[in-house]
């Protein structure tokens, strides 16, 4: 399976797992505020069943101590006794021993119509549960028995709760839209964290296929280079070495430039691994920059281009100093390469901020506004031809930005009006 497939495959497993998540999440928040609705609905009529069952026992045990002085008081008297002050939400139902019931005529219509559909059991008592009438009607009922020791009695109170269930549907039914709204943007939401989870990755490996191609690249032209002069040089084994010191001179110059190649390449690795180690120390930076610059200076007067010193710091900097070192030689090289006859390159350093800023600035060929944006980018070269010519690689400017990163500090690359350009350090 091709690395991009993994990626792709990872990318699904990475989406649905969110996806899973979010589905959850959702899922559980639905039952905890259904759940929480339906206990707040349900607490008022439970706490009023229980209270009229209270109120129920007490006014039988006032009917019990009335009936000591008048033993022939007729049921009718006693339903009406037992039912008076009830909510009227709250019917009251009077039972035998056999389930049967007993108050008929208080319950009226209700009873001619539903009496053979009130369940009872005589065996859940003092448990509030949910029964429904017809399939239609929705009750909170509550059975417990009479403490009539003449006759074993059962009474069960009914409060409709249809309102309640209503609620609790129309609740039911806007969490259901609601959950499958969420879990349609969850889709998309989780879609777009994976791609978010892998574009580093995504990002990683495509910068790996290029620097691996460029790399590849770059590494094969001088090697063409040395094979094809070496083969032409076995071609002709009685030549003098004067007359084929051109081509042995090209393949020591390729042999140097992939010397070098090879050694940045080495340096960016270290860099992308936790092999990079810095050995600060305090520094003058003014001083090293004027240590460097000396035979640069000569250098640059042979080619007719004046190097300028501006520097300002003027005080110590805790710095790796062989790093920094690395830095401005790539820099004042870069500058040099790319300045032709009368150009002026100033090295300057200041203080800004609280930071060491050095800048150096070039009156040179300049750069492109795309090139500013790539210019730290391994292997990018402005003018490849050019380069080639001046034995650049492509990756020293990328190892000045590791140097400098890793100093935490800064660098960009900016124009230098009306010509030329700047690369500003800060650290």
């Amino acid at each position: 399976m091709s690395e991009e497939k993994k990626m792709k495959r990872n990318l699904l497993k990475n989406m649905l797992f969110s996806f899973i998540v979010f589905t959850v999440l959702f899922l559980i928040f639905d039952f905890i505020i259904y759940n929480q609705i339906s206990i707040s609905l349900y607490k008022d009529i439970d706490k009023e069943l229980v209270m009229q069952k209270n109120k129920y026992e007490s006014e039988e045990q006032l009917t019990q101590d009335t009936n000591n002085s008048n033993e022939n008081k007729d049921q009718d008297q006693k339903d009406y006794y037992s039912m008076k002050n009830l909510n009227p939400r709250i019917i009251l139902v009077l039972r035998n021993e056999n389930g049967e019931i007993t108050n008929k005529e208080a319950l009226g219509k209700i009873y001619e119509k539903y009496s053979d559909n009130i369940p009872f059991d005589s065996e859940n008592l003092m448990q509030i549960y949910n029964l429904k009438l017809n399939d239609k009607y929705n009750y909170r009922a509550l059975n417990f028995e009479s403490i009539d020791d003449e006759n074993t009695t059962y009474i069960q109170l009914l409060a409709n709760v249809d309102g309640e269930e209503k609620t609790l549907s129309n609740l039911l039914q806007m969490l259901i839209i609601g959950t499958i709204i969420l879990i349609t943007i969850s889709i998309l939401a989780s879609y777009i964290l994976s791609r978010r989870m892998m574009m580093p990755i995504y990002n990683a490996y495509n910068r790996q296929t290029e620097f691996v191609a460029n790399a590849s690249h770059e590494l094969r032209t001088p090697l063409t280079i040395i094979q094809a002069k070496q083969e032409l040089l076995l071609q002709e084994p009685e030549s003098k070495i004067i007359d084929k010191s051109e081509d042995i001179n090209l393949t020591l110059k390729e042999t140097r430039r992939l010397s070098k190649m090879i050694k940045e390449l080495m340096a960016l690795a270290r860099s992308d691994s936790n092999e990079y180690v810095l050995n600060k120390e305090e520094v003058n930076i003014d001083e090293l920059i004027q240590e460097i610059v000396k035979p640069y200076k000569d250098y640059a007067e042979l080619e007719k281009k004046t190097i300028k010193l501006e520097l300002n710091y003027k005080k110590e900097i805790k710095v790796d100093k062989n790093k920094i070192t690395e830095l401005l030689i790539i820099l004042l090289d870069n500058a040099i390469k790319y300045t032709g006859e009368n150009d002026i390159i100033t090295i300057k350093t200041y203080s800004k901020d609280g930071k060491c800023n050095i800048e150096v600035v070039d009156t040179g060929i300049g750069i492109s506004d795309e090139g500013l944006k790539r210019v730290f980018e391994r292997f990018y070269r402005e003018d490849k031809a050019r380069t080639r010519e001046t034995g650049g690689t492509g990756l020293g400017l990328s190892i000045a930005h590791t140097i400098v990163t890793r100093h935490k500090g800064s660098i960009k690359a900016m124009h230098n009006k009306p010509k030329g350009t700047i690369f500003l350090v800060k650290i």
